[in-house]
């Protein structure tokens, strides 16, 4: 399989971490890069997102996809197949590709239903819907995000069954220019 950067998003509990994982260990060299670390990493200060962010927010957020991209890039230069996952939804998703500078770039969006998303957040024990629903998280994605790259609806699919989808699919269907 080609080497590439592939870009994994969708919205809270849609899958992205497992997925990543999953897919990650079934390439050749590659690394499991997980955006939301760069938010974590700040102690003081840190403005998270909201329905209604701040302007110091997206701020942040945009540095973290700015960081997310230069790692993809210096992993990709020294060999490896990235795999990289964050929530990246609207103009967000656009921007972070245009800042991802090696190619192919790969981009598979997890589009779960709303249903489906709500089963997977009461199941896995966390819960990652504080100030937001998944109604308006999903509507982000529907409505506002660029439709870029190879789009999944997982709702009925094991996350095996997604990762052999993404494997047969995305070097063929998923490359962002």
């Amino acid at each position: 399989m080609q080497q590439a950067i592939i870009l994994v998003t969708g919205i809270q509990a849609a899958g992205k971490s497992t997925i990543a994982q999953l897919l990650a260990e079934r390439l050749p060299r590659s690394v499991h890069l997980r955006g939301d670390l760069f938010r974590r990493m700040v102690i003081n200060g840190r403005a998270d997102m909201t329905p209604d962010p701040s302007g110091e927010a997206v701020r942040q957020l945009r540095l973290r996809h700015r960081l997310t991209a230069l790692a993809c890039d210096e992993y990709f230069r020294e060999g490896f197949t990235v795999v990289a996952q964050d929530v990246v939804l609207g103009e967000h998703l656009s921007e972070l590709a245009e800042a991802v500078r090696h190619r192919p770039l790969l981009v598979v969006v997890l589009a779960p239903s709303p249903a489906a998303i709500a089963a997977r957040e009461a199941a896995r024990g966390k819960d990652a819907y504080d100030e937001w629903t998944v109604e308006a998280l999903d509507a982000g994605l529907r409505d506002h995000t660029p439709r870029l790259g190879l789009w999944l609806d997982t709702s009925e699919q094991t996350p095996e069954q997604t990762v052999e989808e993404i494997l047969t699919r995305a070097w063929t269907e998923a490359a962002v220019n």
